[in-house]
């Protein structure tokens, strides 16, 4: 079987990946986390994943421990580091899952993609339609195999800080969009982490990233084009926020499926900025 694989969508389905699961350079990565709203992992009793899948870490490992907010990026040194003990090479082709359907994989793809990396694209429907389409699972493996090679080319144009919104506020050039559901948007309802000031940030709009899915799976192209283009027909660049930068990336999957603008994720997004009093609100 082949070993030079190159994924040139960022979104795969399981019947793609089934039809390509012996290429010897495709890695497939279980990249689930519990949703912040609910105190359940998965909805499956046992814990189980793809075979052969590898489980990406990204609360624990993938995530910077000694930062003051969750889902913190690592440094590129550290990431690249994480990386090679999973035994991720460069010329790996990378597909990332999850067991919600579409909900932390694509931080994944977009943590690979801000690290340079492009071999990479998201299962669409996830754990739930791998397993529907009747295809193998297993029980986690740990990996305990050989060090890859892989290596970060950072590209810090797909991330910014709260410095950087709170300029973008002003900028007519660049669209905010948060992907949190209306009621926390509007502060109708309370944030999930405690003592979290409820609202938005000034200027910005609302795009929940449910909005982008159907049946646990993403929108069709076609779909995407439309609602990007409702919500920025400027076609402005954009900059992506939810509750701790999950949700942001998303959307940041939707637009790199339907256009080409440009768009960054903040990376602190809601939980950093409605716990910095000196940054401006709305409701």
């Amino acid at each position: 079987m082949k070993s030079d694989l190159k994924i040139n969508k960022p979104l795969v389905s399981v019947n793609w990946l089934y039809q390509h699961k012996d290429v010897t350079n495709l890695l497939v990565l279980d990249a689930t986390i519990k949703k912040v709203t609910s105190n359940k992992l998965t909805n499956e009793s046992v814990k189980k994943q793809l075979k052969d899948a590898r489980f990406f870490d990204l609360k624990k490992v993938f995530s910077d421990q000694n930062a003051p907010f969750p889902s913190t990026c690592l440094s590129a040194g550290k990431f690249e580091q994480e990386a090679r003990k999973m035994g991720i090479n460069k010329n790996t082709a990378i597909v990332v899952y999850d067991d919600i359907g579409i909900y932390s994989s694509p931080r994944v793809w977009w943590l690979f993609k801000l690290m340079g990396f492009t071999n990479i694209a998201v299962l669409d429907g996830g754990f739930p339609a791998w397993r529907e389409a009747g295809f193998s699972i297993e029980n986690p493996i740990a990996y305990s195999g050989k060090q890859g090679d892989f290596k970060s080319k950072y590209q810090k144009e797909l991330i910014c800080n709260s410095e950087n919104v709170f300029v973008s506020i002003s900028d007519s050039t660049i669209q905010i969009i948060d992907a949190r559901s209306k009621g926390r948007f509007y502060a109708t309802e309370p944030e999930p982490r405690a003592a979290l000031r409820g609202g938005h940030i000034p200027n910005s709009i609302s795009m929940p990233y449910g909005s982008l899915l159907e049946n646990g799976k993403m929108k069709s192209e076609s779909d995407l084009i439309a609602i990007f283009k409702e919500k920025n027909p400027a076609t402005k660049k954009m900059i992506f926020s939810c509750g701790s930068g999950i949700t942001a990336c998303v959307l940041a999957l939707g637009a790199a499926m339907s256009n080409g603008t440009s768009y960054a994720v903040y990376d602190g997004s809601w939980t950093e900025w409605g716990s910095l009093h000196h940054l401006p609100i709305e409701k």
